[in-house]
């Protein structure tokens, strides 16, 4: 459980990053043409982008480590990536919250079969 929660955390992390990447696109093109708001577009997009590639470390990170501190990191960037992404990021950060929460599940199931404390 530990391994499917941390690659359906990458999974949600990846296609983040390209939603993030779209975000910026259209702030770019809303700049371009002189829309309102296009800097808050753009800088939703390159916080989408930082965040995300921070969940994709972290994911990568709990399918291997015995502790339960990267699922958490998970959890809390794709928290924190829904309100700073930006509405099309937001929509995958519900597959990477999934796969944290996952990933959190098997460590503690994993720890408690092996007789270990959670750290």
């Amino acid at each position: 459980m530990k391994t499917a929660g941390g690659i359906v955390a990458l999974i949600g992390g990846l296609f983040g990053v390209v939603m993030a990447f779209v975000t910026l696109g259209v702030g770019g093109l809303g700049g371009a043409f002189g829309g309102e708001g296009a800097q808050t577009v753009i800088g939703l997009g390159w916080a989408g982008v930082f965040l995300t590639f921070g969940i994709i470390a972290f994911a990568v990170a709990s399918m291997f480590a015995k502790s339960i501190i990267p699922a958490v990191a998970v959890i809390v960037l794709a928290l924190i990536t829904t309100i700073a992404g930006g509405t099309l990021v937001a929509i995958f950060m519900v597959l990477a919250l999934v796969g944290g929460i996952m990933a959190l599940i098997g460590v503690r199931r994993e720890t408690n079969l092996n007789g270990g404390s959670v750290k």
